[in-house]
C-alpha cells in the first residue's frame, strides 16, 4: 500500500520532548506513523489499531520486519471495541484519520459508499482519545484545515484543547489544505507555525527536507 505525504507529515512533526513511556496510532494503516515513532523516540511500548484487514496484516509484517519489532504492536480492532476493551492509558496518541469530505467524491458511487463507511468520524476519534490518553499526555493528528475549528470544537468538549498548530500548503501559491495538531488537557495559547513543502514540483523546500529527511532514502 502507498505511503501518503500526510503520515509522514505527523510522525516527524510530532513532539517527543516529553519522553513518551506508550504510544498509540489510531487507524494505522501500513504502520507508517508508529514505525516512525519508533524510530524517533525510546518508547518501550507503541501499539497500533487498524480495522481493515488487509492493511492490518501489512501492518503486523511491517512491525515484525522491523529493527524495533520487540516494541511494536498491531490490534485488529475497531476504536470503540479497544476503548472499551483497554484499561491501560497512553502518553501520546497520534492518528492519520481516514476522512471524509466532498473533495474526495469520484464517479464512482460505490467507491464513494465504501469510502464514507471507512472513515473514522471525528467526534468517534475525539472519545476515544479522551478515553485512553493520559492526565499529562499528548494527542498529534493531520486534518483538513478547513475542518480545524469544528475539530477543535470537538476536542474542548473532552477538555482537550491544542498547544501546537502547523499549517501546511503545497506550494508557496497554493492554499494550505492541511493542519497539524497537537492537543492536551492543559489549555495554553497554542504554538502556531506555517510548512510548504515544495518549491516547484517534486524540488523541495528545506524546512521540508529538514522534517523528513531521516525517513526517506531519496529526498
Amino acid at each position: 500500500m502507498k505511503i501518503g505525504t500526510d503520515g509522514v507529515l505527523l510522525g516527524a512533526w510530532v513532539s517527543l520532548k516529553d519522553n513518551p513511556f506508550s504510544i498509540l496510532d489510531i487507524g494505522a494503516g501500513t504502520g507508517v506513523i508508529a514505525l516512525q515513532l519508533a524510530q524517533r523516540s525510546r518508547a518501550e511500548m507503541i501499539d497500533a489499531i487498524e480495522i481493515d484487514e488487509n492493511a492490518y496484516e501489512q501492518c503486523v509484517e511491517n512491525f515484525e520486519n522491523s529493527p524495533w519489532a520487540d516494541r511494536l504492536f498491531c490490534y485488529h480492532a475497531g476504536l470503540d471495541e479497544f476503548v472499551a476493551e483497554m484499561d491501560d492509558s497512553y502518553d501520546l496518541i497520534v492518528s492519520n484519520p481516514p476522512f471524509y469530505t466532498d473533495d474526495y467524491k469520484s464517479e464512482d458511487a460505490s467507491r464513494d459508499t465504501a469510502r464514507f463507511a471507512e472513515a473514522l468520524p471525528f467526534h468517534e476519534l475525539i472519545d476515544g482519545v479522551g478515553s485512553l490518553l493520559s492526565d499529562a499526555g499528548c494527542f498529534a493528528v493531520i486534518i483538513p484545515k478547513k475542518e480545524e475549528v469544528s475539530f477543535t470544537k470537538l476536542a474542548s468538549e473532552v477538555n482537550l484543547f491544542p498547544n501546537r498548530i502547523c499549517h501546511v500548503r503545497g506550494t508557496a501559491t497554493s492554499e494550505e489544505k492541511r493542519s497539524l495538531m497537537e492537543f492536551s488537557f492543559r489549555k495554553t495559547p497554542p504554538e502556531i507555525t506555517q510548512l510548504t513543502i515544495e518549491t516547484t514540483r517534486h524540488n523541495y523546500t528545506e524546512d521540508y527536507k529538514a522534517l523528513v529527511q531521516d525517513f526517506y532514502l531519496k529526498l
